[in-house]
């Protein structure tokens, strides 16, 4: 070699993976400044705002609310627990309840009766409201950040938030029955209207999406169709469940 030459310029950087983005509550932040900052050395990308419901956004379609085993026992005491997650179901189909702690202290409280935890854990279940419980605040930055990585990454999903009901106008309302089939979000059920005009005029047309849709692939369009143009059969009672549209 001469003079200054070297290799660095024939060799090549490792591309750098995708990280996700989470929207995090302000009020929460203040509270939690651990977690988010254990999600920013992941390689998240944290915005920090205020939210009208839930702590931790991660998709257009799910959110998380996180309570400290204490937090969720005093919650149920004030009956403030059902009405902030049903109201976040609301915006986010996709709700979930992060219990954050050691969970058998609730057997060390004198207020309320462990039966009424138990209890209170089975009516969310029953409502469709999922509950991960984690034992430390470095589990829930683990949890988090997976999630986040599932929604934006690995299902495409779009970040946003969401302060009113979607069907508080009639354009939400066509977006959100869209963006409820197999594989869809709100994004791609933009396109899809964009391109059809109508859900109806969509839905009739779901054989051709992958030639008028950019971006759509045929995988996409046989799950729904099958979801369309499958005779419903009502399961058994002890096999009936909620159905996630990510299980398609």
């Amino acid at each position: 070699m001469y003079g200054a030459e070297t290799l660095i310029p024939y060799v090549k950087e490792p591309q750098k993976k995708p990280q996700p983005k989470i929207i995090v509550d302000s009020h929460e932040a203040s509270t939690a400044s651990k977690i988010v900052t254990g999600l920013a050395e992941r390689g998240a990308q944290v915005e920090t705002r205020p939210l009208s419901k839930g702590d931790y956004v991660l998709s257009d379609l799910c959110a998380v609310e996180r309570k400290t085993v204490k937090d969720f026992v005093y919650t149920l005491t004030r009956r403030h627990l059902f009405d902030q997650v049903f109201g976040m179901r609301d915006l986010y189909p996709t709700t979930i309840v992060l219990l954050e702690g050691y969970l058998p202290i609730i057997y060390k409280f004198t207020r309320i009766n462990p039966s009424a935890v138990w209890g209170a854990m089975f009516a969310l279940a029953k409502q469709g409201i999922a509950l991960v419980h984690t034992s430390s605040w470095k589990e829930t930055v683990d949890f988090l950040y997976t999630a986040s990585k599932q929604e934006q990454i690995v299902e495409k999903r779009i970040l946003a938030v969401h302060t009113a009901k979607k069907t508080d106008t009639l354009a939400d309302s066509q977006l959100y029955f869209v963006a409820s089939l197999p594989r869809i979000g709100r994004e791609r059920a933009m396109t899809i209207l964009k391109a059809y005009q109508t859900p109806l005029n969509a839905l009739i047309n779901v054989e051709g999406w992958t030639r008028d849709v950019h971006g759509l692939g045929p995988m996409i369009s046989r799950k729904v169709s099958k979801v369309l143009n499958t005779p419903f059969t009502e399961p058994e009672k002890s096999e009936s469940r909620n159905y996630s549209r990510n299980e398609w």
